[in-house]
């Protein structure tokens, strides 16, 4: 019940006949379940955080929790909020949402929801403080491989910066009742993630009440008893030992826990907890009955733990190859759309106008040279929907922009040129490649920029000499719309060129990549995502790089101090008046949109700075999650076309609050579709927890006295109306 086996799933729990428990199966992960045929690719979490649309983040939850379960999975191995961000550089920013904790948080929340309203468990992860993957595993002896002859990397972070950066979006994965966490690779202040009794125990399972079970991510955990006792719940994947490195060597906890149950150094009530909150999930979201079997052709697909490392049989039954789409295509492409960002759109260059005269370059424009090549480094050629690692997913089929763009070019008999080799492109005068037409009507430059586990982006720029690729063709085309596929933030130095008339950032938009695009560029959808980061002027100006390199070879040499606390992103950038490329919750829209009349309403009487002593819930003391302000504002459509606006609340706390204390911080935002000339009244609940720090002598939310500032805008630089209330703490 506590060890993994090797089996048909990303991580198995195998059946006990003799209980009628047919086992658990554990499939990654965060935008699809990969080891599967006949499933959706899901736009990535970067893009569902761009959307800032709650219902959206719910919906997509859900279609992706019907997959799994369709597919036997009783356990999705996802959504992400650690790595949250601190790094532009990190190579899985792409599978969490935003940089911003109550962004990252409600997307968490709403996710699972989703997926546990479908009958499947979420694994919130990684828990935490896991913001890079260089070094995130120890480096072991090639000649014995269970000896360790480096450390893995050791996160180093304040109290303070743990609860209000890090520890806050899991704290609404636990409000949300995730079913389990998974516990991360490297070292937090010096011990092991998965054997860290400060972060499991006490803050994880104390602090915020969590009550399912933590399972280690696959091969972090490196010890038994000590592991248990500091709250691990599950190994995975279990008996086939650390991950990529020895397969085969038996696992830390498997018969070793009976071993130490026997001789008495393990209790026997902690396992009878362990698999207590390994069960309660299964059973409290009805896993027991009627459960579909794992799909037959899941094992062909799982090249972890091959059928020949197999030390259990496993039956199988149910239709072979299930194709549990559904309608989903349709919803991918909606989202898809919702999570592009519109940067730039001079002299209203889109939506575009039937043009008759088309020109793409890039080689993220077609086809890749194979299917299900996302696990692959030099990914030259072909678009780029998803990054890789155990994140990515198997597209059953992909729709590329240039077969989207050549499907609407037919409809108005225009012309589509293309060009696909971005060495030729920034190599080449573009008007010798253009047929003597003139210059088209538009040129389309797609970029990308690929990401994945096991290492961080080297740069951020886009690749493939994508910044010549538009320079280049910019030096002819007066109309130069450039196009996006990132995993996050991409510098973008051409911004200002006067030809470069319209920017879409498209993120990680799934299989439906085409369509949500040429959605938006003929106007067919109305843009309305949002940075969920902020895009600095140059890759130096960002301040938390992940650690690159080590000097000596010291055993504990891998460190990383989060001595920049409470200021990463727009907090960091307003912290020190640095200008950026595009800020924060910046994003445009085809139309125009205006907001008045901010009004502030207490919801309590007497606010106490310390909140009630409760008896803890999931999620922590549930006065913390008490309501305590509200926040009303109108929101008008006054342009010429329907489109979704995303009014954004930020707070700033009295000057009585400790020193490091940002200037403002994201406390509430909504998105709201407006016809044109219509308004609508939105409101914001401001709860305890997001008036107070976090106070590191009582180790209390505290809220702090004085005059509080409430900031409404469209970004966290454009801020439209502004009020203030003063807190004097009963």
């Amino acid at each position: 019940m506590v060890t993994g086996q090797a089996g048909p799933c990303v991580g198995n729990i195998v059946a006990v006949p003799r209980l009628n428990f047919t086992g658990l199966c554990l499939q990654d992960g965060p935008l699809a379940i990969r080891v599967a045929d006949y499933a959706s690719v899901f736009s990535a979490g970067v893009s569902a955080g761009a959307t800032w649309d709650k219902d959206l983040m719910y919906e997509r939850g859900h279609a992706m929790g019907v997959e799994f379960k369709a597919k036997g999975a009783h356990v999705a191995l996802g959504p992400v909020a650690g790595p949250l961000g601190r790094s532009a550089y990190a190579g899985r920013n792409w599978e969490g949402f935003s940089s911003d904790p109550y962004l990252s948080g409600v997307a968490m929340e709403k996710t699972i929801n989703g997926h546990q309203d479908a009958g499947v468990q979420a694994c919130a992860k990684h828990w935490v403080a896991n913001e890079q993957e260089i070094q995130r595993n120890p480096v072991y002896s090639l000649n014995i491989s269970t000896v360790k002859t480096s450390n893995a990397l050791s996160s180093n972070l304040d109290d303070r910066t743990m609860h209000e950066l890090y520890m806050w979006p899991f704290a609404n994965a636990v409000k949300a009742k995730a079913a389990s966490f998974m516990c991360s690779y490297q070292r937090i202040n010096g011990s092991y993630g998965c054997q860290n009794s400060a972060a499991q125990n006490g803050l994880l399972k104390t602090e915020l009440g969590f009550q399912g079970y933590i399972m280690s991510d696959w091969g972090a955990t490196h010890s038994g008893v000590a592991s248990i006792e500091a709250g691990l719940d599950m190994n995975m994947p279990g008996g086939l030992g650390s991950y990529g490195l020895n397969f085969g060597v038996p696992s830390f906890f498997g018969g070793n826990v009976t071993l130490a149950v026997n001789n008495g150094t393990l209790d026997i009530s902690r396992v009878d907890d362990m698999v207590v909150r390994i069960m309660t999930p299964y059973y409290w979201l009805g896993q027991d009955k009627d459960f579909p079997s794992v799909d037959p052709s899941t094992p062909d697909m799982n090249t972890f733990s091959p059928r020949s490392s197999w030390t259990r049989n496993f039956t199988f039954t149910g239709e072979r190859s299930r194709d549990v789409r559904g309608n989903h295509g349709e919803l991918i492409r909606r989202h898809g759309a919702a999570g592009t960002v519109l940067l730039k759109n001079a002299d209203t260059a889109l939506p575009l106008k039937a043009p008759k005269n088309i020109a793409v370059f890039g080689s993220d424009a077609g086809q890749p040279t194979q299917s299900s090549v996302l696990n692959q480094d030099n990914y030259e050629y072909g678009a780029l929907f998803a990054g890789g690692g155990s994140g990515t997913g198997q597209f059953t089929y992909l729709v590329t922009p240039l077969q989207a763009l050549q499907a609407r070019a037919q409809e108005d008999k225009a012309l589509v040129q293309y060009f696909l080799n971005n060495t030729l492109i920034a190599n080449t005068n573009i008007s010798t490649l253009l047929l003597p037409r003139g210059v088209p009507d538009v040129c389309i430059v797609m970029l990308k920029t690929w990401s994945a586990e096991g290492e961080d982006r080297d740069h951020l720029a886009s690749d493939w000499d994508g910044d010549e690729v538009v320079e280049s063709v910019a030096k002819y085309c007066n109309n130069t719309v450039v196009v996006t596929h990132s995993s996050g933030v991409n510098t973008l130095p051409w911004s200002d060129h006067p030809n470069v008339t319209a920017i879409l950032a498209a993120h990680y938009p799934g299989q439906e990549s085409g369509n949500s695009l040429v959605d938006l560029l003929y106007g067919d959808v109305n843009p309305s995502g949002h940075l969920p980061y902020t895009i600095a002027m140059n890759g130096t100006d960002y301040n938390a790089p992940p650690t690159t390199g080590i000097n000596s070879t010291g055993f504990d040499d891998w460190q990383s101090y989060f001595e920049e606390k409470l200021e990463i992103d727009y907090r960091y950038f307003d912290a020190h008046n640095m200008t950026v490329r595009y800020e924060f919750g910046f994003g445009l829209s085809y139309t125009t949109f205006n907001m008045s009349g901010l009004e502030l309403s207490p919801l309590a009487n007497d606010i106490t700075s310390i909140p009630e002593d409760l008896p803890i819930q999931p999620g922590g003391n549930p006065a913390l999650w008490a309501p305590l302000y509200n926040a009303t504002i109108s929101v008008s459509n006054a342009g010429s076309v329907a489109g979704a606006a995303v009014p954004q609340l930020y707070v700033g706390l009295p000057s009585s609050a400790p020193s490091g204390t940002p200037l403002r911080q994201l406390r509430g935002f909504e998105k709201v579709f407006l016809e044109q000339g219509e308004s609508q009244t939105v409101s914001f609940e401001l709860m305890r927890r997001d008036l107070s720090y976090w106070d590191i002598v009582s180790q209390q939310w505290v809220i702090p006295e004085g005059e509080f500032t409430v900031y409404v805008g469209w970004s966290s630089r454009d801020f439209a109306l502004q009020d203030t209330f003063t807190v004097v703490s009963a």
